[in-house]
């Protein structure tokens, strides 16, 4: 299964997501919330169970150190896993505002730039695990589309925020994931011997960008010099992303646009309505 941009089997994949969500909503519409809300919370459950059986399937189950490390929730995609199951029963509208938006923005990344796929290229015993990460971005799209268009939950402008928020949030929770897995001996995060060094398992930013990062270095362009230096000590004035603090500016400049477009395409009426009323309120 080799993959890489706009080849055969990158279309095949997308096709195939496409298809499984458009199954899933004609089949399921006309049938009952008990048994829709079934369905989705069933892929999620599958999902998070998938993302431990893993373990059993090259690369992990060939490699001790990747098998312990992986396990764990060390990027967006994989803590949203964690976190969607109990996500999709929770109450809190922000709650399900964030796995709306977070969920569809970061499902489709990963799906139109399948960055992990195309560099197993050949690698014919990892095939399983390519499987493994279609299905894994796949569901943290589709259920919450779903659960938008089965009318499950209702978006709304006033909480667009939610999205940025909660994303920070998230990643304040794989950063202690990270602490933790250093401190026990599982990852070494950074060379100890040097103040400056980020070492492996950073691909969600939350030290800084990489070297020739052109991702990374995108983001940069709207954090604030401040949070790219070190302010005190032996160290000062010399470059050094602050952990976490450093992503804040970006992912509020670039997901709230982003999120609010989304907003846009399901809640188009909403917005007139709020625009006509404060027009009358002003009158």
């Amino acid at each position: 299964m080799y993959i890489e941009m706009f080849n055969g089997w990158y279309f095949f994949w997308l096709a195939l997501s496409a298809g499984g969500i458009a199954a899933l909503y004609f089949g399921l519409r006309n049938k009952s919330v008990k048994l829709q809300k079934s369905v989705l919370f069933s892929l999620l459950a599958f999902g998070l169970l998938l993302h431990f059986l893993k373990v059993y399937i090259p690369p992990y189950s060939v490699d001790e150190a990747r098998m312990l490390r992986d396990s764990w929730f060390v990027n967006i995609c994989g803590a949203n896993i964690a976190l969607f199951p109990f996500f999709f029963w929770s109450k809190n509208d922000k709650v399900k505002d964030y796995m709306f938006y977070i969920g569809v923005l970061s499902g489709l990344i990963a799906l139109f730039y399948p960055q992990e796929p195309i560099a197993k290229v050949d690698q014919s015993a990892e095939q399983l695990d390519i499987v493994r990460f279609y299905y894994h971005h796949w569901m943290v799209l589709a259920v919450p589309l779903l659960m938008v268009l089965f009318g499950h939950h209702k978006l709304s402008f006033k909480r667009i925020l939610s999205a940025p928020t909660g994303l920070l949030l998230l990643m304040l929770f794989i950063m202690l994931n990270q602490i933790f897995q250093s401190e026990l001996g599982f990852i070494p995060l950074r060379d100890r011997s040097n103040f400056f060094g980020i070492d492996y398992k950073n691909t969600s930013y939350i030290w800084g960008p990489g070297e020739n990062d052109a991702i990374g270095d995108f983001l940069a362009l709207f954090t604030p010099d401040f949070f790219k230096t070190v302010p005190v000590g032996e160290f000062a004035g010399q470059v050094k992303y602050w952990p976490w603090f450093w992503m804040i500016c970006p992912v509020y400049i670039l997901v709230t646009p982003l999120s609010f477009l989304l907003c846009l395409v399901f809640e188009r009426k909403s917005l007139k309505i709020g625009i006509k009323g404060k027009k009358k309120a002003k009158v």
